[in-house]
């Protein structure tokens, strides 16, 4: 599971061969989301307020990038 970025208080990921559709996985000591790509909203799990709203923000700024990405890890 390799760490695409890590802000400190969280960590996104992304797995090998993981499920559509294209996401990140937010971690953090205690909470734990899933991400999709394509519209930035959080559909699995629950983010703080601030942690979600930067883990959000952050996805549609890298959007291409973490889209690449995605299809490296699961082609």
């Amino acid at each position: 599971m390799p760490t695409i970025e890590d802000f400190g208080s969280f960590k996104i990921y992304m797995y090998f061969g993981d499920h559509n559709p294209p996401h990140i996985h937010v971690i953090g000591s205690d909470f734990a989301a899933k991400i999709r790509i394509s519209d930035a909203e959080i559909f699995t799990g629950q983010l703080p307020g601030k942690i979600g709203k930067q883990a959000c923000n952050y996805v549609v700024t890298h959007k291409v990038r973490l889209m690449a990405i995605w299809q490296d890890y699961n082609e």
